[in-house]
């Protein structure tokens, strides 16, 4: 079974406190994005939440700068144990290559790319969407977060020869100036961050080869362990959301697809701080929102696609859900896509 793209909680914490540095707090941001509050205990989140929450961040604070201004304010902590992996690079170029192998642990929503030249490389960015569209807020934090890292582990306040989307532009100009320091260019073929190699290949001053072995040894065992799969949840979530389609799942049946007893799934559920009720309402909600959000189907008829005979039981669970009911819904994210559209 193809697992789910996940993120880390790290790069979730992002767009949470970049939200509440402008007076939006957590749980009216969970709230607006439709994620329950149980799931920040999670390890990891599904991409769709992320992509969700970016544009659940963008609707609350009403600002187009949003994505620059969360990268831009990026830690060590934000990256968790590749951040201080990075800060232990005997290269930048080196560092790079680290992202490169270690993103996972980040987020499975991108990948890097070095593209060298004789005097420049570009560290190209190539974002992974789930089922829902990336916010082109994430693409504008994920390489304003290079550039802040780079700075970090350089010493220095370095400058990219160049950046580019291949997105449009979002905000004003001053904030790009502000978070690259560089011309940017916007509807271009890739989006990516331009760096001299004289600058790449410098050595840095916080290169350290018996710091970076015990960081790189930790971060190749947390790599195995989510190679080896990941949580249960997370691969009941996406075997729900496949069977969804056509039938509502039952307990029975995703003990039987894991090979486990019923007593033991619900007790290794338990232990991930789920039950098989709980992780299938949270399923079809993901689903509700979506199919309320992004098409005109009837309400009823996604109501009862997803297993609820009645309007009325779909009416309830999505008011338990977001607070309004599904057309209410409908119209907000719809207003908030057109806001979105006029900003481009």
């Amino acid at each position: 079974m193809t697992l789910q793209a996940s993120v880390s909680m790290s790069w979730v914490n992002t767009v949470l406190d970049a939200a509440a540095r402008q007076g939006v707090p957590s749980e009216r941001l969970l709230a607006l994005a439709g994620i329950e509050p149980q799931e920040l205990a999670q390890e990891r989140w599904p991409i769709d939440h992320i992509a969700r929450l970016w544009r659940a961040a963008v609707q609350a604070t009403q600002d187009a700068g949003f994505g620059l201004k969360a990268g831009s304010q990026v830690g060590p902590g934000n990256f968790n144990v590749v951040g201080y992996l990075l800060q232990s690079a005997p290269t930048l170029r080196a560092a790079m290559g680290l992202v490169q192998q270690y993103q996972r642990l980040i987020s499975d929503g991108g990948r890097f790319q070095l593209l060298a030249g004789e005097e420049a490389t570009w560290l190209v960015y190539h974002p992974r969407q789930g089922t829902l569209a990336f916010s082109p807020h994430q693409i504008e934090a994920v390489l304003a977060a290079v550039v802040v890292f780079a700075r970090m582990v350089t010493g220095q306040l370095l400058r990219p020869l160049a950046v580019q989307f291949s997105q449009g532009q979002l905000g004003p100009l001053a904030g790009y100036r502000e978070a690259f320091g560089c011309v940017v260019a916007f509807e271009q073929a890739f989006s990516g961050v331009l760096l001299a190699n004289a600058l790449l290949d410098a050595p840095l001053p916080q290169a350290d080869a018996q710091i970076a072995r015990l960081h790189h040894q930790a971060a190749a065992e947390r790599l195995a362990r989510l190679a080896e799969g990941q949580a249960l949840a997370m691969q009941l979530r996406l075997w729900m959301v496949q069977l969804l389609n056509t039938s509502v799942p039952t307990r029975a049946q995703a003990a039987r697809m894991l090979g486990l007893g019923e007593r033991t799934l619900a007790r290794r559920l338990q232990q991930e701080g789920w039950s098989f009720a709980s992780l299938l309402d949270a399923v079809r909600r993901d689903a509700a929102l979506q199919a309320v959000a992004l098409n005109q189907r009837p309400l009823a008829e996604i109501g009862q696609s997803l297993g609820y005979a009645e309007p009325a039981v779909f009416w309830r669970a999505f008011k338990r859900w977001t607070g309004c009911t599904p057309a209410q819904w409908r119209a907000r994210q719809q207003g908030a896509g057109e806001q979105g559209l006029g900003r481009q």
